[in-house]
């Protein structure tokens, strides 16, 4: 079998759109920063510095809502390489018990014969019959490793 890579669908739908909105609202919120406005006995002056760093802080927080969209999960006959949100893992095949993808989990999950469970974020329930395939595709390199032992 060849290697595959999956990576999650629905997320992308609403972090890019979600990103892109954020940035939007926060360089328009900049455009409200001029002049002063008073504060309980102090005078706050809002510059050019402000609006920039209102600007920056938008696109910050809209790169951070894209690093959902980071997940992904690659495998062949040796190993799998599995990218979450933040960390990743580079497991080989051997070291793996079982993929399983349990009915109220939000994403599959590889367990490990040290009784420890990686999650694997780029098979998302949400995803349905996508992620039951990458789960299955998951299921039959293991086997195939297992076998060639």
């Amino acid at each position: 079998m060849t290697a595959v890579l999956y990576r999650p669908k629905r997320i992308r739908w609403v972090a890019v759109p979600a990103a892109v909105a954020v940035a939007i609202f926060f360089t328009v919120i900049s455009f409200g920063l001029t002049g002063s406005a008073g504060f309980q006995n102090s005078k706050a002056t809002f510059q050019r510095g402000d609006q920039l760093a209102m600007i920056g802080l938008g696109v910050l927080l809209g790169l951070g809502i894209l690093a959902f969209c980071r997940p992904r999960v690659t495998a062949d006959a040796e190993a799998v390489h599995v990218r979450n949100v933040i960390g990743g893992y580079d497991l080989p095949w051997g070291v793996v018990r079982a993929v399983r993808f349990d009915r109220n989990s939000a994403w599959a999950h590889l367990e490990l014969h040290d009784d420890e469970q990686v999650p694997i974020h780029a098979l998302q329930a949400v995803d349905k019959d996508y992620a039951v395939d990458g789960v299955r595709t998951l299921r039959a390199l293991h086997a195939e490793a297992a076998a060639g032992s």
